[in-house]
């Protein structure tokens, strides 16, 4: 047997597989499905459960930099002299 041969029958070689083929397009799609839906299951947390938050979420409602840019950081418009 020549090399050439010997490369040609090593290359025709099937790898074996450790499921069916189907297998490899069936798994992606039920693992996202999954995630999917776990992902789908927390939506829209935050609504129910503003009663807890309500009272700390109004002390956030303005932000001390919405007006100036903060301590230290004066506005462009106060900075121009």
């Amino acid at each position: 047997m020549s090399v050439v041969t010997a490369v040609v029958a090593a290359a025709e070689a099937h790898a074996p597989l450790i499921a069916p083929i189907w297998v490899f397009g069936v798994a992606p799609i039920v693992l996202f499905t999954a995630l999917g839906f776990v992902i789908w299951t927390y939506r829209d947390v935050a609504n129910r459960h503003s009663h807890k938050a309500g009272p700390d979420a109004a002390g956030h409602a303005g932000s001390p930099g919405a007006t100036t840019h903060g301590a230290g950081h004066p506005h462009p418009a106060e900075s121009a002299h």
